[in-house]
């Protein structure tokens, strides 16, 4: 990391997850150059895993935003694609670059890559820095009283905020003079071809999200003005907008961590948001969280793809394509269940509580593995996420570090009841049953006949009955867990 020293003549910044022009440390750097360019590359390494279908979506709006907030500030952003091991050499090397900034990455792959780069190019005379604009502390920042990585969530956030307070906001940096060298390669956005096109399924992401910077701020202001108040209480609530919904803007890093960390604070502490101090400390344990999944990434690897507690290896996993599907689809027949896996797909969003429920639902009362629900997630949701994604659902599945017990299974009617008591959330995304009353609207198949009649719900026809019955499924469960734990 540099000290902002010594400018260079010219430079590139090559933005990654970090689609911003505020608290970009990597971008203020190359800012300081005489000239400065900057570059994305959509990266088709043979490594790296591809983003999936609603990130391509959200990122080719993000870069449309980021493009229009460069060319006010006369700047300009080239687009690439290709091997960026190959690309990002050659193009510094062709704009006559002696700098070259990004902000770092902290998957294995991604490591390999930068690392990669960076010794091609202090081959040919180019430096390269790198810079933390993605976290409020870095993985190899915390450690154990053994010095090792560390694997209990409570005791990594208490080291995290023993440590010290996250750092102030970078403002915008003044742009430079930019480079205008002719590039052959690059293209426009719209040939990167990121969007859905045959069919179009983005209607909902549309009508749901603005990706960009500004959409990012906008939607901090609203949350801190409407959500940070009663957050503590509301969290947990899917029939609520008690929740920040900044996921995804923090996935492609149209906003920092730092950003919204001292943002928070500073509506609680002025009482513009009403909050409480519980409040602000269980929102920032949210960002604690998403460090925490950095830090198990960054320290184990394979997070994305092998059990952290190996005795998982073993589990009886059912294969089943038309289970699979059926939970896809949101067609279980348990309705918060379903809401959850339509919301996601008419949004590219769910609710934090519903997920869990969703991803419990399908590893435990279907027995499917977990990597099967994480790829779904990482194809339909806005905010996949390669540390958050995997963590989570290492941690329903109680294989990961730190995990909820896999004996704690979530019953989808009784969640229903206590998180949805009214069954809003349900009837806004399971539209054929809205019309049972609130004491059937998670568990129709106990509606009455004439009930459900009336309500226009024909169970196997209109809406489908439960695809296994909860305690049974439950049993089973707590069965093969059971055989797993004795043989460990």
């Amino acid at each position: 990391m540099s000290d902002f020293t010594n400018a260079p003549r010219r430079a590139l910044h090559w933005f990654r997850n970090d689609l911003r022009l505020g608290d970009n440390p990597a971008l203020t750097r190359a800012a300081s150059a005489g000239e400065c360019t900057t570059v994305f590359v959509l990266e088709d390494n043979a490594n790296h895993r591809p983003r999936g279908g609603a990130s391509r979506w959200w990122l080719h709006h993000a870069l449309a935003a980021l493009e229009a907030d460069l060319e006010k500030k006369s700047s300009r952003m080239l687009l690439l694609r290709g091997d960026s091991r190959a690309i990002i050499p050659e193009l510094a090397a062709h704009l006559g670059c002696d700098l070259v900034t990004w902000n770092r990455r902290y998957g294995a792959a991604e490591r390999e890559t930068d690392g990669a780069i960076k010794q091609d190019l202090t081959a040919r005379g180019i430096r390269a820095e790198s810079f933390n604009g993605a976290l409020l502390y870095e993985p190899m920042e915390i450690r154990s009283k053994a010095g090792g990585p560390m694997r209990v969530f409570t005791p990594f956030w208490k080291a995290c905020r023993a440590l010290r307070e996250p750092s102030a906001p970078l403002p915008e940096p003044k742009q430079p003079q930019s480079i205008h060298e002719t590039v052959p390669d690059a293209t426009p956005l719209a040939a990167l071809d990121l969007p859905p096109r045959r069919p179009d399924w983005a209607g909902g992401l549309r009508a749901s999200w603005k990706p960009g910077e500004r959409g990012a701020h906008e939607r901090l202001v609203a949350f801190l003005k409407d959500g940070l108040g009663g957050y503590a209480e509301n969290r947990d609530r899917p029939d609520l907008p008690s929740t920040s919904r900044l996921s995804p803007y923090l996935a492609t890093g149209d906003i920092s961590p730092r950003q919204i960390w001292h943002a928070a604070r500073q509506a609680m502490l002025d009482g513009s948001s009403g909050a409480s101090e519980r409040d602000l400390d269980k929102f920032l344990a949210e960002l604690g969280w998403r460090e925490f999944s950095y830090h198990l990434l960054f320290h184990f690897p394979d997070l994305p793809r092998a059990n952290f507690q190996p005795k998982f290896d073993a589990f009886p996993w059912q294969t089943d394509a038309d289970a699979l599907r059926t939970w896809q689809r949101g067609l279980t027949g348990y309705p918060l269940v379903d809401a959850g896996m339509r919301e996601l797909w008419q949004t590219g969003y769910m609710h934090n509580r519903v997920r869990m429920i969703a991803a419990s639902f399908l590893i435990k009362h279907l027995m499917q593995d977990w990597r099967a629900g994480e790829a779904w997630f990482w194809d339909t949701l806005c905010d996949a996420d390669p540390a958050s994604n995997a963590a989570s659902w290492q941690w329903v599945a109680g294989s990961g570090a730190d995990a909820a017990p896999f004996f704690r299974i979530f019953n989808p009617i009784g969640q229903g009841q206590k998180f949805d008591p009214a069954g809003d959330y349900v009837r806004r995304f399971v539209p054929e049953i809205a019309g049972l009353p609130d004491d059937y609207i998670h568990c129709p198949w106990e509606a009455p006949p004439a009930v459900r009649a009336k309500a226009g719900v024909t169970l196997g026809e209109t809406y489908p009955n439960p695809i296994v019955p909860h305690d049974a499924a439950r049993a089973r469960a707590l069965a093969a867990f059971k055989a797993i734990s004795a043989s460990a």
